[in-house]
């Protein structure tokens, strides 16, 4: 009888879902035709656009644009996008919006040659072109022939696309009066999809380059699949390829932008051309940047595009949204209320685009309702589970407090008037060398997730560290138990005393929320999460974590090798952290040198890992220095 009565509860629930979004679609027909154009650029190219547009003349309407690779099909003037009636875009839809979605220059329909983060040129004369420019081409068509076009225009898009509203916002016309770049593409080489502090994400770059980057010889309305991986295990498959080199063999030398990453190991002037916070300055419109604190992908560009919008276009109206969402999780993937086996108890993707996205759209597009319910900085924090709301982010109310890193694995958190954990050891060392040690061994690096898989998981951000905690090659550290609430707002930073064996290393730091033994979440205030009865006793919820190569410890354009046994700081920043370590948790701090495959194995030795043989990986003892001389510490952004 139960199996039935489930049974009974997923028709109905399917039927609903599938007879509103049968009821939406039949509308958006009703009351929106379809146009397809070939958008003339300056250059004489021309960028396929699909139109959708309301069929009522008698008022005027305004525009969305969203710039994308990822295809604006499906092509034909009779066949919609189903994202327009079966996701949140509907509700602009209702408000009479046209949507324009246009295939960039070089994808899919439209001419012309694609090129990867196509650096922005300030100082473009005649013809000459970037992704601003062709922004502003398509605008200019767009309000001068347009049928009942308001003559104001608004562009969004999430990763990819995220970076076109950033260059969007560069183009400087007059009509576009609001943008918002969603898990922007903004730093390949600092920490966005490709690279964290100079590592190469292995698995992101080689899945995504082996299939996206090849070239298209002519305009096609078709994807291009890329390279099957022979095997359900990709951490086998990773290992077993090797060195760099051996993936740029499987690459071929047909995807341009594999080659150039391969030829630019360092972050020199052509990664600097595409670093889009080197440009943002005088940006007219109201900009909306909005990120997830879970992002596997661009939570990096997120955080920091804001804060180079904020320091260098001073006069933009700036705001920032950080939700607790995979990449792209607020725009209709998932609503929001979990990750993984992580509850957050609130639909916050909902929240996010019935109250903000849409008033913001609606206010500078239509000039209707306001903004003054936006914040400055809208910051969903995990643990406590609450939107918070800041004028400034990172905020002011700030206290910086050193967790230092201490002899058998604990943590001492200073600057406090009281301890905020059970007492434990609080000396940092003596004038004696006081270290913990591992030796990290590139043939049997410390996995990123538990899980066998094909893909890179999006859980992984918030999963259970335990399986990292119980190799010899992870050292962890961590607290007493809290005795009071202890919220976390804005960047962490590593500060290591490290020496180790060999030329080069990486540094992985994750913060991690220890769960009490006894802890279950209540279904009731929690809801199912994804349904699964994952032991949460003891949990050890990865929050943030990030990696750095060690050769890039001083800077990211001269790369200097370690001298074996020599003690050597290793400070890196991590990205922004809004999360609450409930009273009766644990904060735990977990270092290794290896993630993989999530990132590229280093060889620990100091030579160019994107060419170098399978011979030169070797092991190296690494040790982490906490002693009075040499004290490592993890600096906490602690919201008073």
């Amino acid at each position: 009888m139960k199996k039935y009565c489930c049974l009974l509860l997923f028709v109905i629930q399917f039927t609903t879902n599938s007879t509103a979004q049968n009821s939406d679609s039949l509308w958006v027909r009703e009351n929106y035709y379809k146009v397809e154009k070939m958008l003339p650029m300056r250059d004489g190219i021309s960028l396929f656009t699909a139109f959708y547009i309301p069929k009522d003349t008698t008022v005027k309407h305004p525009i969305l644009l969203n710039r994308t690779p990822y295809t604006c099909s499906p092509y034909g003037e009779d066949k919609f996008n189903p994202r327009i009636y079966e996701s949140y875009w509907i509700n602009y839809l209702r408000e009479g919006y046209i949507i324009a979605i246009q295939d960039v220059r070089g994808k899919f329909m439209s001419e012309g040659e694609f090129v990867d983060v196509r650096p922005f040129n300030p100082n473009k004369k005649g013809k000459e072109i970037d992704e601003a420019s062709d922004t502003y081409d398509a605008i200019e068509w767009m309000v001068n022939n347009l049928p009942a076009n308001n003559k104001r225009v608004g562009c969004f898009g999430i990763s990819y696309p995220g970076f076109y509203a950033t260059m969007a916002a560069l183009s400087g016309h007059p009509a576009l009066k609001a943008v918002s770049p969603q898990a922007p593409v903004t730093d390949w080489f600092q920490g966005d999809d490709f690279h964290h502090n100079g590592v190469f994400m292995l698995m992101d770059a080689f899945g995504f380059y082996s299939g996206f980057g090849l070239p298209r010889p002519k305009p096609t309305k078709d994807w291009t699949p890329g390279f099957r991986i022979p095997s359900q295990d990709n951490y086998d498959f990773y290992l077993k390829t090797g060195a760099l080199k051996n993936f740029s063999k499987i690459m071929g030398d047909s995807v341009a932008f594999w080659t150039d990453m391969m030829n630019h190991p360092d972050n020199d002037a052509w990664w600097q051309a595409r670093n889009a916070r080197n440009f943002v300055t005088n940006i007219k419109p109201a900009v909306l940047v909005v990120g997830g604190t879970f992002d596997a992908e661009d939570c990096f560009g997120a955080w920091n595009l804001y804060k180079a919008i904020e320091e260098k276009s001073k006069n933009t109206d700036n705001r920032l949204v950080m939700g607790p969402w995979f990449h792209g999780g607020w725009g209709g993937r998932s609503d929001g209320s979990y990750l993984g086996n992580v509850r957050f108890g609130k639909k916050t993707s909902e929240f996010y685009q019935r109250n903000i996205e849409f008033p913001f759209f609606n206010f500078y597009l239509k000039l209707r309702g306001t903004v003054h319910d936006i914040a400055e900085a809208n910051v969903f924090f995990t643990g406590e589970n609450e939107w918070r709301r800041f004028n400034e982010w990172p905020s002011k109310n700030i206290d910086y407090r050193h967790a230092f890193l201490l002899r058998d694995n604990m943590i001492g958190i200073m600057g406090d008037d009281k301890p905020i954990a059970e007492p434990i050891q609080l000396k940092v060392g003596h004038n004696d060398q006081v270290y913990s040690e591992y030796i990290s061994d590139p043939a049997h690096p410390v996995p990123y997730t538990e899980d066998v898989g094909l893909g890179r998981t999006r859980e992984y951000m918030s999963d259970d560290q335990r399986f990292a905690s119980r190799r010899p090659d992870v050292l962890s550290f961590s607290t007493g138990i809290l005795k009071e609430d202890l919220t976390l707002a804005g960047p962490l930073v590593a500060d290591l005393m490290v020496s180790i064996s060999t030329t080069d290393a990486d540094f992985v730091v994750k913060l991690i929320d220890v769960f009490p033994d006894e802890f279950k979440y209540d279904e009731k205030e929690m809801g199912k999460g994804n349904g699964q009865a994952y032991p949460m006793g003891g949990y050890q919820m990865l929050v943030r974590g990030e990696i750095m190569r060690g050769r890039y410890r001083n800077s990211f354009e001269k790369p200097e090798a370690f001298t074996p046994g020599k003690i050597t700081q290793v400070k890196y920043t991590l990205p922004d952290v809004a999360h609450t370590f409930k009273k009766g948790h644990k904060l735990m701090i977990q270092i290794q040198s290896s993630w993989f495959p999530l990132a590229d194995r280093n060889p620990q030795k100091f030579v160019d890992i994107y060419k170098c043989d399978d011979s030169d990986f070797q092991k190296a003892t690494i040790k982490i220095y906490h002693d009075a001389i040499n004290a490592s510490k993890i600096i906490l952004p602690v919201l008073k």
